[in-house]
């Protein structure tokens, strides 16, 4: 089995509803995917716009090592504007199914065919590789499919692709129908939607079944259901086929938060390889397994794909994590403190409450009798915002014995206030804002908000809670009580080493 990885993220994300990247993202996704080591990376669709020229122009001027491709439709317009953004290749794309012969084109077989091989014989002409694309070809009748195939590889065409376009394939059918066109004289992709959740065991099948490439997105992304998941196939083919590609493996996880955060498509925390619940464990039989040999829970090691290992503190935990954290706080507690810390911490998992670090450090310290620090203190916050006015922020806050007052501006008013602090604490830590949640928990617009955040800070992520009736309290409250967590952290591993 061989896999070349052709990936279609930034055909805006395969056309994902409500994705339009910008020519600069574009470049910015384009050079992580050559960096991440994919074979192929389309660009855009050069006929859509001059803005989708200009990214793809951008991503083209970078000198990739990756072949930079441009979807085009069968027509001489579509094969210009490729030819203008200078790319190395076509993913020429021809209806082969007579719904939408009938339907969409209203044209013959015969016609449709005649589109294939002058467009293939045009861009050919003209210097660019094609890769001739079968849309909806697995409604489409498989003698008339290889004859258009057949009739693009004669006029030139250097790779062929079959498109479950609705995701109608079962992977018994996905080996049967590529198996057929695997018979053909040029290397074939498999390119599968994900409508029935089936796109990338369907992918696996049509590889195994004689296809040499793989059309993906990072993180699934696409139309309706979205495409084969890059990040699901790459690491299923290298643990359960023991098939190596060129990608980077331990790349994926930082790739797959930069497509997230660029599109706005954020991921299910259960996603598969990438998904913050991924390598997450709460059971005390999971997590008391793992922390023994990682391979009891975890078939494959977090490290691998660039993820890391987390345990979550709910009614399930296990007693060993809750050691191992209060361990970590710097914490040395008799059994007896052990156990209302341990049963605190249960009666709030029963109460449908996630605990954060800094829930398990208030309960810790109060159990102790300890007096909770606090590096940072606010003094002072003050918001204005509105529909004519940027929205700004100016935030007095205390650290250590030192006032600092400085103002941010953002897309809104807790944006504005995060930025303030941010600014505030740069010269005392470097804390990234790594997630950010928010629930009502009553009705009504007096409804109280629950905020939880997570912040990363050298590598390690802490998570922070508030919950008010102001959401913009909340969030402040909860992202100054992390930065309290981490520089405490940091002051506690400092002394260690002292």
């Amino acid at each position: 089995m061989k896999a070349r990885i052709f990936d279609t993220t930034l055909r805006d994300g395969e056309q994902t509803p409500g994705i339009s990247l910008t020519p600069d993202e574009k470049r910015l996704i384009a050079r992580k995917l050559d960096e991440l080591g994919v074979d192929v990376i389309e660009a855009g669709s050069a006929i859509t716009s001059e803005g989708e020229r200009e990214g793809i122009k951008k991503v083209t001027s970078e000198g990739l090592s990756a072949e930079i491709c441009s979807f085009a439709r069968p027509v001489q317009a579509d094969i210009d504007a490729a030819l203008e953004c200078n790319v190395d290749s076509i993913h020429l794309v021809i209806p082969t199914s007579d719904l939408h012969l009938e339907y969409k084109l209203r044209k013959s077989r015969e016609e449709v065919k005649t589109m294939a091989v002058e467009s293939t014989q045009y861009a050919m002409d003209h210097g660019l590789l094609v890769e001739l694309s079968a849309e909806d070809s697995t409604r489409s009748d498989m003698d008339y499919l290889k004859e258009i195939f057949n009739a693009g590889i004669d006029a030139g065409a250097e790779r062929i692709c079959a498109c479950d376009t609705v995701g109608m394939l079962t992977p018994e059918r996905s080996y049967e129908f590529y198996s057929q066109l695997a018979e053909l004289k040029a290397p074939l992709s498999v390119h599968c939607h994900n409508d029935f959740g089936l796109a990338v065991a369907n992918s696996l099948s049509g590889l195994r079944a004689g296809a040499t490439q793989a059309h993906v997105t990072v993180n699934g992304i696409g139309e309706r259901a979205g495409n084969a998941s890059l990040e699901e196939l790459v690491v299923s083919l290298y643990s359960l086929y023991d098939v190596k590609t060129q990608v980077k493996l331990q790349m994926l996880y930082e790739v797959s938060k930069m497509v997230a955060r660029i599109t706005g498509i954020y991921l299910q925390p259960n996603k598969a390889i990438v998904g913050e619940n991924a390598f997450a464990h709460e059971s005390g039989i999971h997590a008391d397994g793992v922390m023994k040999k990682a391979e009891t829970y975890e078939p494959i090691t977090p490290e691998l794909v660039g993820h890391k290992r987390r345990f979550v503190m709910g009614k399930h935990v296990g007693s060993h994590i809750i050691k191992e954290r209060i361990n970590e706080m710097g914490f040395r507690v008799d059994q007896e403190r052990f156990s209302q810390i341990f049963n605190r911490i249960k009666a709030l998992g029963d109460m449908g409450k996630c605990v954060t670090d800094v829930d398990l450090q208030a309960i810790s310290e109060d159990v102790m009798g300890v007096m909770a620090e606090k590096p940072v203190e606010l003094q002072e916050l003050t918001i204005v915002s509105g529909n004519k006015v940027i929205p700004t922020a100016s935030v007095k806050l205390k650290i250590g014995d030192v006032e600092k007052l400085e103002a941010g501006v953002g897309v809104g008013p807790v944006d504005a206030a995060i930025v303030a602090i941010k600014k505030s604490i740069a010269d005392v830590a470097n804390i990234e804002f790594e997630e950010y949640h928010v629930d009502a928990i009553t009705g009504g617009t007096d409804a109280l908000i629950d905020v939880v955040v997570k912040l990363k800070h050298e590598g390690k992520v802490v998570s922070a809670r508030s919950t008010q009736p102001d959401i913009i309290n909340a969030s402040v409250e909860a992202f100054l009580a992390g930065i309290n967590k981490v520089l405490t952290d940091k002051k506690l591993k400092e002394s260690g080493k002292d």
